[in-house]
């Protein structure tokens, strides 16, 4: 393998919209660091997820596979373990593959390919999230938006622990792998936090770096529910939002916090690019940041994710380091997170790399790092399988047009060039026909939905069967436990001085010592 193989650090955020970060041209928000990364490298202005929650977008970036052909539809649906990943690719390639934080895997399998877990999981690893839409559209007190007027400042919270102790085993790891005498294999780490996930609460320094009377709100106000798409009429439904109406305070401190999370998870990115020059590894590792999906934050009147409009599933995507990086570039090509699978590969010079990508959804975007603003590609997918709805949903996305299948329901159509915000609906309108059948036509490429909408829907009853046999017996422990062995730490397994030299970044050349002479 080639010596030039550059370690890569990917920085996931959980919920995190590109629209909240000073690089994707939010005047308030403040996250030095990331806006910093996007100078020094690559910003792709127009990335998104292929589904807008989390364990369905995690497991189709780390296959590189569209959901649908995956299978695995929600955040109670089994990732399958015989579907390789990246992370099998790269740990094939000799590169040390390692997980720092939230993956939300669901089913036994919960390493898929990655060789050690630094933190336990934060979420279920099993079929508990399972949603059933034989129910057809239901409230669900889970997802509700009573929570959003209990947004603001707490002292602390169960996500600032796991983000904490994500951090530190990232640091940690970043140290071992310097001080370690042979660095012949390049690393992978994913250091993945759970901000600014909900609930939109966040500590004293992040809270008060917010001036209350300067937070924005939406941008495009929510129109009555009975005006909306069916299929926002279903998630408003889901989150009753008719039973808790929100005032402009509620507002104001959900964006507030949820804006200082976002720069909590700045500093995070902050210092763990520090820890990487601190430790002269900077140089030839390159730093990724992007999240999972994205967040509503109030706009449309809508919250959280599971919709289609763009503060839901535009996301930040941010490459920056080593000489296969162009400083300072901009793309505005529509890509996805299911490209990350084949610019992985290329980058850890896979001999098969072609002939792995040829069966995936995305395409690497190694040539986009170096500043080509083109592809193939005639646009971007994105799906919607989880709760909240009653219908399976795809998405196409191409040169800034914008069409969302619905089954059964009418088609929506959007222009995001004239209409940033969403509010017209040009599906019907003649001259946007072209644009219409050409993003269609991929929309239904080796797609039926009412195909997949009976898959979904058996896929569901099997997992509801299983979880009900599991509640009357043991239940399965389809955890993955961290493990450290104490008897290896510090100075248990050698004598103190050894220890302290291996130990000690950067090592210090012993001199020899002469042996005195003996008094004459």
């Amino acid at each position: 393998m080639s010596s030039t193989r550059p370690n890569i650090l990917m920085i996931m955020a959980d919920q995190l919209s590109a629209r909240y970060l000073g690089a994707y041209g939010h005047p308030l928000v403040q996250t030095p660091n990331i806006d910093a990364l996007a100078a020094k490298g690559t910003i792709f202005r127009n990335a998104y997820c292929n589904s807008p929650i989390c364990a369905p977008s995690r497991a189709s970036m780390a296959t590189g596979l569209h959901v649908g052909r995956l299978g695995a539809f929600d955040n109670g649906s089994d990732f399958p373990a015989s579907v390789p990943t990246f992370m099998h690719h790269l740990g094939r390639a000799d590169y040390e593959v390692v997980l720092s934080g939230k993956a939300h895997f669901i089913g036994p399998d919960q390493m898929h390919g990655f060789q050690r877990r630094l933190t336990p999981e934060i979420y279920p690893s099993g079929f508990d999230w399972t949603p059933d839409w034989s129910q057809g559209p239901v409230r669900n007190p889970g997802t509700a938006v009573d929570q959003i007027r209990e947004s603001g400042l707490c002292d602390w919270s169960l996500q600032l622990d796991h983000d904490e102790e994500v951090q530190f085993r990232s640091l940690e790891y970043l140290r071992d792998f310097a001080r370690r005498k042979e660095q012949g294999r390049p690393f992978f780490l994913c250091s993945s936090f759970t901000h600014p996930h909900e609930p939109f609460i966040i500590n004293q320094p992040w809270w008060d770096l917010y001036d209350p009377d300067a937070i924005d709100l939406p941008a495009a106000p929510g129109m009555p529910v009975e005006e909306m798409h069916p299929y926002n009429q279903w998630l408003q439904l889901h989150h009753m939002v008719d039973v808790y109406p929100l005032e402009e305070e509620h507002v104001r401190n959900a964006r507030r916090a949820y804006y200082g999370a976002v720069s909590y998870f700045d500093s995070k990115v902050g210092e763990l690019t520090r820890e990487l020059e601190r430790l002269d590894l900077l140089e030839n590792t390159m730093i990724i940041v992007t999240s999972d999906h994205g967040e509503m934050l109030g706009e449309q009147g809508m919250w959280f994710k599971r919709t289609f409009f763009e503060p839901s599933i535009h996301i930040p995507l941010i490459v920056s380091g080593t000489p296969r990086v162009k400083p300072d570039n901009e793309i505005n090509r529509e890509v996805s997170l299911v490209d990350l699978m084949p610019t992985f590969l290329e980058l850890a010079d896979i001999k098969e790399h072609r002939e792995i990508e040829h069966g995936l959804d995305g395409e690497s975007l190694c040539g986009m790092l170096l500043g080509d603003d083109d592809r193939d590609s005639p646009g971007i997918i994105s799906e919607y399988y989880s709760e909240g709805v009653t219908q399976p949903m795809r998405l196409a996305i191409n040169r800034r047009m914008k069409y969302a299948h619905v089954e059964n329901e009418e088609p929506m159509l959007f222009d995001l060039t004239h209409d940033p915000h969403e509010r017209i609906n040009c599906a019907a309108d003649p001259i946007y026909g072209p644009r219409l059948d050409d993003l269609r036509e991929l929309v239904e490429m080796n797609w039926d939905g009412a195909a997949m909408r009976e898959r979904v829907m058996a896929s569901q009853r099997q997992r509801k069967w299983i979880l009900d046999a599991q509640r009357k017996g043991a239940k399965p422990n389809w955890d993955q436990a961290p493990s450290f062995d104490p008897s290896a730490q510090y100075v248990r397994a050698k004598n103190a001085q050894a220890t302290s030299e291996e130990q000690r970044h950067p090592r210090v050349k012993k001199q020899r010592r002469l042996p005195l002479e003996p008094e004459g």
